[in-house]
């Protein structure tokens, strides 16, 4: 079952019977979550329902996001369970995991319905955002394993129907590789649509860190993955590595 969050400190009571609902984990992103929303109004004019999942924030970030969203809901800190709780309140048929980073293209309301009825799920294609010229690599690296796997990851955007989160439980509750492993259940349904219509995300991780040392990071943390070494070991090699 998907964790309960701690509250529900504000709710849009305008918003009746959606078709899609975008959720969105937030953590201390104050620098960016207003302009994120901002980009999102036009979807929302149309009906389509965001919500907010925040873990804690320190900053203003709740703030500054509240009046821009159609929900609001706090939780204990942690990706998988953000969006677990945010797809718990979300009214829609069909949802749209996003991350506070990352733009949706033009049209990708009707992308999404148009992908959905020929599978139970999809993602983006990615283009990486940034200062670093490995950055067009890196992206075009990320979509061709995806597109080779099935795998998305949570930079894709990952969009399904509601049905189908329900059948596979949701993310699993762990620290890190929660997309990866929802993609595995949802491959079991049928493979995933691959859109190559480009979200558009930040790479400041690959900017601040190196991208030749993030991608030998998050190689090496996959392939551990891939071996069995657990997602909360993992998570910690992850934090001491940044």
């Amino acid at each position: 079952m998907p964790p309960v969050g701690r509250s529900l400190p504000w709710v849009n009571p305008g918003v009746e019977s959606p078709k899609l609902s975008i959720v969105i984990p937030m953590l201390n992103e104050a620098a960016g979550i207003e302009a994120a929303l901002t980009l999102l109004q036009p979807l929302r004019e149309t009906g389509v329902e965001i919500i907010v999942v925040d873990g804690g924030s320190h900053d203003n970030s709740v703030a500054l996001a509240t009046p821009l969203v159609d929900k609001l809901l706090t939780s204990d800190p942690g990706r998988a369970r953000q969006m677990n709780l945010g797809a718990e309140h979300a009214n829609a048929p069909t949802l749209l995991f996003l991350h506070a980073d990352t733009r949706l293209p033009e049209g990708a309301s009707k992308l999404i319905t148009q992908a959905l009825e020929a599978s139970a799920w999809g993602r983006f294609d990615i283009q990486l955002e940034g200062k670093s010229r490995w950055l067009p690599i890196v992206s075009r690296m990320m979509n061709l394993r995806s597109r080779l796997s099935g795998i998305a990851t949570g930079d894709q955007s990952l969009f399904l129907r509601r049905e189908s989160f329900d059948a596979v439980g949701g993310f699993p509750d762990q620290p890190l590789m929660e997309d990866i492993e929802l993609s595995k259940q949802l491959k079991m349904l049928s493979p995933p649509v691959c859109l190559r219509t480009k979200v558009v995300s930040s790479g400041r991780r690959w900017d601040q860190f190196g991208a030749c040392k993030t991608i030998y990071l998050m190689w090496r943390l996959r392939y551990r993955y891939w071996r069995g070494v657990s997602a909360t070991q993992l998570a910690k090699e992850y934090r001491n590595a940044r």
